[in-house]
């Protein structure tokens, strides 16, 4: 990665979060490690770098983070099963995949995954660092909803229900097992009961930023929540599409 001369103006016009934020970089470039530290702790974050995956894995899981970035090619354990193991123990703090893999079935495998964003190598310090901040405002604005959520109590529709504050949803008494995407997508439409979402106010509305073009992962996610809550995915009765528009919570009598 080539290094760019940097206006510090731009971070001042870049307000970081008011509270100091705690980065897990995992990347085994050493140069790339360094500039992108110096760069996030001016920024004024505080960062701890990994230089391997199996170092990355066990920081990862042992410390609490507010956000996490991942390289994909690394000694030991790869990013996307760092990642992969990460979400299939709940774990939700975001992650952001950097990699010199360029394709599309990449970014989408990355993002499918469980990821928030994936930046190609090389890249900009100045975007990275633009995206965390993204992120992190992102997971507060989720966080504040998710406690507004709380104090009205569960949000239910027929037989689904589903309780903000301890992240739980319940078909027919039975609880469901959700992904943290999963779960941040059905109270999204829970919380608008009958509004139609195109996929792409869903992926500015649920995922946040980084997703643009791919409305596609919309639809993979929508199909594994209705495989989940409905009783007849095929013919579903909460999530249903609205051809040529989108997707809505059906209102029930």
């Amino acid at each position: 990665m080539s290094a760019q001369p940097v206006d510090l103006r731009d971070y001042r016009n870049l307000q970081a979060p008011k509270m100091q934020a705690r980065i897990l970089l995992v990347e085994d470039e050493s140069d790339i490690a360094a500039l992108t530290e110096m760069h996030l702790s001016d920024a004024a974050f505080d960062v701890r770098v990994a230089n391997d995956g199996s170092q990355g894995l066990i920081l990862a899981s042992q410390h609490e983070w507010d956000l996490i970035i991942l390289d994909i090619r690394l000694p030991g354990v790869d990013g996307l099963e760092i990642c992969k193991r990460l979400r299939a123990a709940g774990d939700t703090t975001p992650i952001v995949f950097v990699s010199a893999k360029t394709t599309e079935l990449d970014r989408v495998l990355g993002l499918e995954l469980g990821a928030d964003d994936y930046i190609v190598k090389p890249f900009s310090v100045l975007e990275l660092t633009a995206r965390v901040k993204a992120l992190l405002r992102r997971q507060q604005q989720l966080a504040s909803e998710t406690n507004g959520a709380a104090s009205s109590g569960r949000l239910q529709l027929g037989d689904l229900r589903a309780d903000p504050s301890e992240r739980s949803v319940h078909v027919n008494d039975n609880l469901v097992e959700l992904t943290a995407r999963e779960f941040d997508l059905l109270i999204h439409f829970m919380r608008s009961p009958g509004r139609v979402f195109n996929r792409a106010e869903l992926l500015d509305q649920v995922w946040g930023y980084g997703y643009e073009g791919y409305e596609h992962t919309v639809n993979s996610h929508i199909n594994r929540l209705r495989s989940k809550i409905e009783s007849n995915p095929s013919q579903p009765d909460y999530i249903v599409t609205v051809w040529g528009v989108g997707y809505k919570l059906a209102c029930q009598s």
